[in-house]
């Protein structure tokens, strides 16, 4: 949802931040090492890239509310979203370097009571596509 100058709304905005803040919190408590968050470039961002074990991993990470008619967030990531992470990803590993290091994509996905703000469902698919 967008409000008129086309910019996400704050309730969506602090919804995905709030993901992306416990999806770094687990990966760190994993043994994760967080190299970058909300990496950009012209092409889109990625939400984390970390690396644990010599690989490089880029995570999406999606949030949704219950009682939300957009179903589970890990559903949301489908094969244009998985193309424009790739896509992403290439050039994160040209600027910095990484062409010869062993590469991940993972997806993690919360859900989010909409009345208490607790996590009622989080999950981490590692190696997702």
């Amino acid at each position: 949802m967008t409000n008129t100058n086309g910019r996400r709304t704050d309730t969506r905005r602090l919804t995905g931040q709030f993901g992306e803040e416990q999806g770094v919190q687990l990966l760190l408590e994993a043994g994760y090492t967080i190299l970058h968050r909300n990496w950009r470039c012209r092409s889109g961002e990625i939400d984390i890239v970390a690396a644990n074990e010599g690989v490089l991993v880029f995570v999406e990470v999606r949030t949704r509310t219950s009682g939300g008619r957009f179903g589970m967030a890990v559903e949301s990531v489908d094969w244009r979203k998985q193309r424009q992470v790739r896509s992403i990803a290439e050039i994160y590993l040209r600027t910095y370097g990484y062409g010869d290091m062993s590469i991940r994509f993972d997806v993690m996905a919360f859900m989010i009571d909409r009345l208490t703000n607790d996590i009622i469902e989080s999950k981490h698919i590692s190696g997702a596509f």
